[in-house]
């Protein structure tokens, strides 16, 4: 751990994603501490690197490794997707963002899950969250994490129409036992149904507190 290494808040920290709301979830992660961020725009830096990797794990470190290499910096990235059962070998949790084509719109991909997920119910439409994070500087891995967020459905409708730049699925990712669909949850709901973004974010604290300084 780079415990001798220390972190202010002029220490430039990269957020190895360009998209808009990615960068907000990540921001939310590391709010309230001394750390000075950046997104790859405001570098410069306007090709994402390849995805490359079996799993969401080594997706986020190969991310973290090659955002870290091009900005020359401190880079925390990740990587995450629906888990389906119920779909078997007809999807991919990897590919939620690309499973209806690479050119596809949120509201496309929201009309094909809801047509893949068509013949199933109740149960059998049991949907997770897995989220994986890595953190590296300059080409040396740092940290890194995969884990399961909570356990919900897929709704037969979506009760919102999803943001272009958003997480598309969470207008259809369904809580019955809180009536709301993740995008409806606010953060109070979000960490009792022990939320993906709520785990990362006391790992990612926990690690900027304990393994680094920070300071001058």
């Amino acid at each position: 751990m780079p415990a001798n290494r220390n972190i202010s808040d002029e220490t430039p920290i990269l957020l190895g994603t360009g998209n808009p709301s990615k960068q907000a979830a990540l921001r939310w992660l590391l709010d309230g501490l001394p750390l000075n961020l950046t997104t790859p725009s405001q570098l410069g830096l306007a090709d994402a690197p390849d995805e490359r990797g079996d799993t969401h794990y080594e997706i986020a470190k190969a991310k973290a490794l090659d955002w870290s290499r091009s900005g020359s910096m401190l880079t925390i990235a990740t990587d995450g997707g629906l888990v389906l059962p119920a779909l078997g070998d007809a999807w991919e949790s990897r590919y939620t963002h690309r499973f209806a084509g690479p050119k596809a719109t949120n509201l496309q991909r929201l009309e094909r899950l809801l047509q893949l997920m068509k013949p199933f119910h109740g149960e059998q439409r049991r949907a997770t969250w897995v989220e994986a994070m890595a953190i590296a500087d300059r080409g040396e891995l740092l940290a890194s994490w995969e884990l399961n967020g909570a356990t919900g459905v897929i709704a037969d409708k979506a009760a919102t129409v999803p943001e272009s730049e958003g997480f598309w699925a969470f207008s259809v990712w369904y809580f019955p036992d809180l009536g709301k669909t993740y995008d409806q949850l606010s953060q109070e709901l979000r960490e009792e149904i022990d939320d993906h973004w709520a785990q990362l974010r006391a790992k990612v604290r926990e690690f900027f507190t304990h393994h680094w300084r920070t300071g001058p």
